[in-house]
């Protein structure tokens, strides 16, 4: 017997039906991705889980004393006194009765053992990461049979999240979760729904195999509207031939007509994807920011030190750290905003900076959509066109009536959908992002993933999305306990890369490019591991060489991708034939050499890494 059943459940709100006659079971163990769009129905539906909202039609049948808890994805206001006492607040009443304070105990200690918790510590002097392990502690002291989460991973550092996907893989519960953390859903999820234009959809696999399932599905429903669409089409033009379409004979033909003219208008609509599009603006100077020994901090106390790194235009650098390790500190100091305390920091020019806050300090909840964006103007300048604020938000799949409401009401998607929106409202060569991917939905992180791949200006992004990070940045500088170090490549890179100096870390240089086995680790006192590591380390030559590899492969892929396009156009071919002979070579030549230069990259990181 399921836990929980979905028979024919509608709801909507007074608008269109977010959920319409869906159908689910929900069995006992299962590890549930919860998967939609922004304002999909998410959030909606797993409120009719907890009882706190109730379908238009249909019913929701839960097993008789079936135990839900849910961890919010905002820590709830108000929230306040020790952890103990915060956990306790989550415990059943029958925990509370004299008899049953041996449960409540023993519970408390397994508890505060299991999730690495302090009980008397202050709920509102912990970081988020502990307070979103408080709640978990809240949520599950009472052993419930279904756990939901909503955006578990929000917020979250690296350590946090990784304890937290190592602690649900050995959750033996129902488990129903919402995250936008691509990584995450992979680890954790055996089951996929998904919420896609008011249907429920029961994919029954993992995440990846969703991905290769959702791709096939999409192109079988393509090719099956087409061949609808080519007979309505033909149907169309048999009835307008006049009044042999009226006979009686013909009669049978022209109520099927109708019924495909109903089917095909009740068809659900795809939703469309954001139009996003960003202006990077003038060239800034070859050099962005050039730090030497810098320190930065608040009053005497630096929180950054002696740092050594430099930014070249073009350059996409991914900053990772624990939650209050110094990341927005370094972010200040790049931006000149924070003087030094020490050591010396000189910004390039002709700089023009866009700046993406995770808080969304720079919205106004007091004023419109439009108004936020507007600023006081009608239109905006993109790319150097003029835009209508409405028509511009819709693109970012703002409806008007929602671009004319006051964003106290959105839902945190809505929020950075319009924060994206009014950073890339004015030209900037340089974007600094703090947790962009924070409530996106898959489809608009992926736009926002390619937008950012082919900008052409200098992207500095704090972000703890493994997948992101993968994706979008080519080198890394990651706050660990040794000190600021950056690294060539994004997450998995970091990660491969950092176990050769993992085992002796002692003397490691704040900020080292790339780093390989430090000198510390050659004097530590291991004959044959010095041997090896010895043989293995690269000249400092080849550091430049490899450090420099990257940003060539970008190039040449760059002058391909160029080729590429001016051979796809439909005249090329009545080009001079000296033309076409000589584009033929250049792009035999690119190919050459992208080659050489991927083997010479693998060659030398094969080596860095032993």
């Amino acid at each position: 017997m399921p836990q929980i059943s979905l028979e024919n459940v509608s709801v909507g709100f007074r608008g269109p039906l977010l959920l319409d006659q869906v159908q689910a079971r929900i069995e006992s163990g299962d590890k549930i991705g919860l998967l939609g769009r922004n304002g999909s129905g998410k959030t909606t539906l797993m409120r009719m889980l907890l009882g706190l909202e109730r379908p238009e039609a249909g019913r929701i049948e839960i097993q008789e004393g079936l135990k839900i808890a849910c961890v919010p994805q905002e820590v709830p206001p108000g929230t306040s006194g020790r952890v103990l006492d915060v956990v306790c607040s989550g415990l059943p009443e029958e925990y509370l009765l004299e008899e049953n304070h041996w449960k409540k105990d023993q519970s408390l200690e397994r508890i505060f053992a299991q999730l690495q918790l302090d009980p008397q510590a202050d709920f509102e002097r912990l970081s988020i990461g502990l307070k979103r392990r408080t709640l978990l502690g809240k949520a599950i002291v009472g052993s419930p049979d279904v756990l939901m989460l909503d955006e578990p991973t929000n917020h979250l550092d690296i350590d946090s999240i990784l304890w937290l996907e190592n602690f649900l893989a050995g959750f033996s519960k129902t488990l129903i979760f919402v995250t936008h953390d691509r990584a995450f859903l992979t680890k954790i999820a055996t089951r996929i729904l998904e919420i896609d234009r008011g249907k429920l959809f029961d994919w029954e696999c993992d995440y990846q195999t969703f991905l290769k399932r959702k791709e096939q599905a999409l192109l079988a429903q393509e090719k099956q509207d087409a061949l609808f669409d080519k007979k309505l089409a033909i149907e169309e033009t048999w009835i307008r031939t006049g009044i042999k379409a009226r006979r009686t004979r013909n009669e049978g033909r022209v109520r099927r007509l109708e019924a495909m003219r109903k089917e095909r208008f009740a068809r659900p609509r795809k939703t469309g994807s954001m139009n996003l599009s960003i202006d990077s603006g003038e060239r800034s100077g070859m050099l962005v920011c050039d730090l030497q020994e810098a320190s930065f901090g608040y009053g005497t106390e630096p929180i950054v030190k002696d740092l050594d790194i430099t930014i070249m235009r073009g350059d996409k650098i991914g900053i990772l750290g624990r939650n209050g390790a110094g990341k927005s500190t370094l972010l200040k100091g790049i931006l000149g905003e924070l003087a030094p305390i020490g050591g010396n920091v000189r910004l390039g020019t002709n700089l023009q900076i866009a700046y993406f806050d995770q808080n969304r300090d720079i919205l106004d909840p007091s004023l419109t959509a439009e108004e936020n964006v507007g600023v006081g103007r009608t239109s905006v300048t993109v790319n150097g066109r003029n835009k209508h604020v409405i028509g511009y938000l819709q693109e970012f799949l703002f409806t008007p009536e929602e671009a004319r409401s006051k964003i106290q009401f959105f839902s945190g998607g809505q929020r950075n959908r319009l924060l994206l929106a009014k950073l890339f409202a004015q030209p900037a060569n340089l974007l600094v992002m703090d947790e962009p991917t924070n409530d996106l939905d898959a489809e608009s992180l992926e736009i926002l993933e390619e937008r950012l791949v082919e900008y052409e200006g200098t992207l500095l992004v704090v972000s703890h999305d493994r997948a992101f990070l993968n994706n979008v940045v080519t080198s890394m500088i990651v706050f660990e306990p040794t000190g600021i170090r950056e690294y060539v490549g994004g997450y998995d890179d970091w990660l491969r890369q950092s176990k050769v100096s993992a085992a002796n870390p002692v003397g490691a240089k704040s900020s080292s490019k790339a780093p390989v086995a430090s000198a510390a680790l050659a004097s530590s006192g291991s004959k044959p591991q010095t041997d090896k590591l010895a043989s293995q380390k690269l000249s400092y030559k080849e550091k430049l060489e490899l450090e420099s590899l990257p940003s060539l492969i970008e190039k040449l892929e760059s002058q391909q991708t160029e080729l590429h396009q001016r051979m796809s156009a439909p005249d090329y071919f009545k080009r001079p034939s000296v033309e076409l002979t000589a584009d033929a070579k250049s792009m035999e030549s690119l190919d050459a050499k992208l080659l050489e230069a991927y083997e010479r990259l693998e060659s030398l990181e094969s080596r860095q890494n032993g």
